[in-house]
C-alpha cells in the first residue's frame, strides 16, 4: 500500500499487522528510535488540529527522522490560490512522505494521484480519518483483546463525524460485531453507510436515546452534537443535553465498557467521567503516537 486515503485500504490482516506492530513499540519504543534517520515528513494542514497534528510529527521524531509544513491555510500558499496538485508536487520532492488534512472532501485522493511519495489522509471533510481509525482500533484492541463479537455504541454527530464513517467502515471488515447507532434525527449516519451495513449482514439500531441502550454496549464512541448543523436554536437546544455522557448514564452501562472519543471535547461527556476507569479517550489520544509510527515504518518498508 503505497498511501492511505480511506480505511477501504486497510484489509482486516494490514490493520492486525498495524495494531501488532504499534503494540511491540509501546514495549519497546528504543528500538525504533533510528528506523527514519535521514527521512523527512511533510504535514500539510489545511485545517487546525492539536492531536492529530502532533502525534503524526511525534511519531516521526521518535522513528528519528524530520519533519516540515504548515499548520493551517492561511501559512501556506493556498491564500494564493495554489491547488493541492500544486503543492503536493513541489513538497514531494522535498520530503520523503506526506500527511494532509484538508477541510474538502477528496483532497488527500488528489493529493495522492499527484505526489511521488506516500501520502497519508489526517482528515478530509466530513470523509474519512483513517490513521483516528486505527488509533480507535488499537486502543479497542488493547483494552477488549479483540475486534469482533462487540457491541459498539457510536453517539452524537453520526451525519458529519468522519471519525464514525472511517470507524465503522473498519469494524466491517471484522465478525460478529453489532452497532447501536445514537443521534438525533438530523444527524443519523449517511445512506451509503447504512446501505454497506445492510449490505454485510450485520445488525444495527438506529435510535435517538443513550441512556436506554447504553447497558449493552461494550464500546461506546462519543462525538459531538454539533449546534452548526442545526437548522434552528430550539432543535439544538431540546437534543443537546440528550448526548452528554455523565455518571447517570455510565451508572446503567457494564463495568467494563470502553468509553471512546476522537476528541476535542467540548460538553459531551462530563469532566467527572474523567475519573473512571472506563474513560480512555487520553489514553486513546496517547495511542495515536506509537500507530503513526507503525504506520510511517510500514510504509517506508513498502518504499524499499
Amino acid at each position: 500500500m503505497r498511501h492511505l486515503i480511506t480505511t477501504k485500504d486497510l484489509s482486516a490482516n494490514y490493520i492486525d499487522c498495524l495494531i501488532d506492530s504499534a503494540k511491540e513499540i509501546l514495549r519497546y519504543p528504543r528500538a525504533v528510535a533510528n528506523d527514519c534517520d535521514g527521512k523527512i515528513l511533510a504535514a500539510l494542514f489545511y485545517e487546525s488540529s492539536t492531536r492529530t497534528r502532533l502525534s503524526f510529527e511525534t511519531a516521526m521524531l521518535r522513528l528519528g527522522g524530520k519533519v516540515i509544513g504548515f499548520e493551517s491555510a492561511a501559512s501556506s500558499s493556498a491564500t494564493k490560490g495554489e491547488s493541492v496538485a500544486d503543492t503536493i508536487r513541489i513538497v514531494s520532492s522535498y520530503a520523503d512522505i506526506a500527511v494532509i488534512r484538508h477541510p474538502k472532501e477528496g483532497a488527500a485522493l488528489i493529493a495522492s494521484m499527484y505526489s511521488s511519495v506516500p501520502v497519508i489522509n489526517a482528515g478530509d471533510g466530513g470523509h474519512q480519518h483513517p490513521t483516528q481509525t486505527l488509533t480507535d482500533l488499537l486502543t479497542i484492541s488493547k483494552v477488549k483483546g479483540r475486534l469482533c463479537n462487540l457491541t459498539i455504541g457510536f453517539c452524537g454527530d453520526l451525519k458529519f463525524g468522519r471519525t464514525v464513517h472511517s470507524l465503522l467502515e473498519a469494524c466491517l471488515k471484522y465478525s460478529g460485531n453489532k452497532y447501536i447507532l445514537v443521534s438525533p434525527d438530523e444527524l443519523k449516519i449517511p445512506e451509503y453507510i447504512r446501505e454497506d451495513l445492510r449490505a454485510e449482514g450485520v445488525e444495527f439500531t438506529e435510535t435517538n436515546s443513550l441512556s436506554k441502550n447504553i447497558a449493552d454496549m461494550d464500546i461506546l464512541y462519543m462525538t459531538r452534537v454539533q449546534r452548526e448543523r442545526f437548522f434552528n436554536e430550539e432543535d439544538y437546544v431540546r437534543l443537546k443535553d440528550a448526548y452528554i455522557l455523565n455518571k447517570q448514564k455510565l451508572a446503567k452501562a457494564k463495568p467494563d465498557l470502553a468509553v471512546l472519543h476522537p476528541l476535542p471535547r467540548v460538553n459531551e461527556i462530563a469532566t467527572e467521567i474523567d475519573k473512571d476507569p472506563r474513560a480512555l479517550y487520553f489514553k486513546q489520544a496517547e495511542y495515536g503516537a506509537y500507530v503513526r509510527m507503525a504506520l510511517i515504518k510500514d510504509l517506508f518498508r513498502e518504499e524499499d
